[in-house]
């Protein structure tokens, strides 16, 4: 139903999508998730010429979009969306919203717009609001009146950029359920959205989208359950990194731990798992013997709620658990008692430590 090729949009030396290329079908239901910034509306707006594409093809029903022959708003019209700020006509009703477009351009008389319109209202839930005026309604009546409006342009895909992303909170799910009402009917849609477990259960396959690229695309079982790119893994476990390298041995200590203070209380972690951290990161500083390249790396798992330290070292392996290993007893006793079961690893080929942290 819809595919591109080598899809590309550029603004100035700004590169948002690069590459991409993809083919759906009909009756498909694609998630596009990943961070802000990384081409996910862009390539939305470029399906339906919201955004001309900088290169690359566009094909709807095998139709060349980009073709200077192609009859564009006539694809348009077969090619729905609906946007986060739900740009409904302050000045028109609710049914007065739902009928200009039919009776515009798709030449139906005004008694049959109204008609179907109405029956729209019904199944989104709102045909008692068909005579009230879009101040009237709370942000997720008005975004389900946008998905009533598009769906009276009777479209073969819809595109949801990011619909619940203007809402508070308390309002996400009506909108969310008439999405999945869609869904249940056949609808073709691409759903941007921040949604993860909306996306997991409502999804033919799932785009992840970084870097101007679908990054990775998958089952929502296999994006989910078992992302195989890293980029993917850290999104949807939802990895926030601390990073801090060593070249020398006169690195300040103090500076250091000051900034794995400031990454631990960013992300809420209770003083005393800070503690530990600095513990663990100390007493595997002082087993080394070259300080010529030492990574450090912290990584907080929102998702899980555990931590994970790595350490990887030139020189010569050191592995500060290991029988015989000379240090501070009761050091090594804390670190151990933070430790989770198991989740203790040593790498000697990297001189490579891992450490999976309680961080209760």
């Amino acid at each position: 139903m819809i595919k591109t090729e080598q899809l590309c949009k550029r603004y100035g030396s700004l590169t948002v999508l690069k590459d991409v290329s993809t083919e759906i079908s009909k009756g498909e239901i694609i998630s596009i998730i990943g961070p802000s910034g990384t081409g996910k509306s862009t390539f939305l707006r470029c399906l339906n010429l919201l955004e001309k594409p900088s290169g690359g093809s566009i094909y709807i029903n095998n139709v060349d979009l980009l073709a200077k022959d192609t009859d564009v708003p006539k694809i348009r019209q077969k090619t729905g969306m609906v946007f986060q700020s739900f740009n409904l006509y302050a000045h028109l009703s609710v049914l007065e919203n739902l009928t200009l477009g039919p009776v515009k351009l798709l030449g139906k008389s005004k008694a049959e717009a109204n008609q179907k319109s109405l029956e729209l209202l019904k199944l989104v839930g709102l045909a008692e609001k068909a005579h009230s005026f879009p101040d009237e309604l709370s942000g997720g009546q008005k975004q389900r009146v946008a998905i009533a409006r598009c769906l009276a342009m009777e479209p073969e895909v819809i595109l949801f950029d990011e619909p619940t992303s203007a809402l508070d909170p308390t309002m996400v799910s009506e909108v969310l359920a008439v999405i999945r009402r869609l869904a249940k009917a056949g609808m073709t849609m691409l759903v941007v959205t921040h949604e993860m477990e909306f996306a997991r259960n409502i999804s033919t396959r799932v785009f992840y989208m970084d870097e101007g690229i679908i990054y990775e695309e998958g089952t929502p079982e296999q994006i989910f359950e078992n992302p195989q790119r890293e980029k993917t893994r850290a999104f949807i476990n939802r990895v926030r990194s601390f990073n801090y390298h060593i070249d020398n041995p006169n690195y300040d200590l103090y500076a250091m731990n000051a900034e794995i203070e400031a990454f631990c209380e960013k992300h809420l972690l209770p003083p005393r798992v800070c503690d530990h951290i600095l513990l663990l990161v100390e007493e595997t500083l002082l087993l080394q013997t070259d300080f010529s390249d030492i990574s450090l790396n912290l990584a907080y798992f929102e998702k899980t709620g555990h931590l994970e330290f790595r350490c990887e070292a030139a020189g010569e392996p050191v592995n500060p658990l290991a029988e015989g290993v000379q240090s501070d007893d009761i050091g090594l006793k804390l670190i151990q008692s933070r430790i989770e079961d198991s989740q203790y690893r040593y790498e000697n080929h990297k001189n490579m430590l891992f450490f999976k942290v309680k961080s209760e």
